[in-house]
């Protein structure tokens, strides 16, 4: 065993267990995703607003599919938090 095989195995134990603290804290996790947008746009003076909100909404969707794989169903995503941009 190679000192790889050990840190696949300890990333794919992170992964899970983040994967799991983002489904159990989906609506913090998209709150935070909205502020950190509003942020950013605000040190960059609006020059790439419409670059983080797609990185936004990226990232909402990915949480969305996390919680949907967590609870087995396969409902339509839910819209993130509203915007500060």
């Amino acid at each position: 065993m190679s000192v790889f095989d050990g840190l696949k195995g300890k990333a794919g134990g992170l992964k899970d267990k983040a994967t799991g603290l983002i489904g159990a804290n989906s609506g913090k996790v998209k709150t935070g995703i909205t502020k950190a947008g509003g942020f950013v746009d605000g040190r960059t003076g609006g020059k790439y607003s419409g670059r983080i909100r797609g990185v936004q909404s990226k990232a909402s969707a990915m949480v969305d599919k996390i919680e949907r794989e967590q609870r087995g169903g396969t409902t339509g995503p839910t819209p993130p938090p509203a915007s500060s941009l």
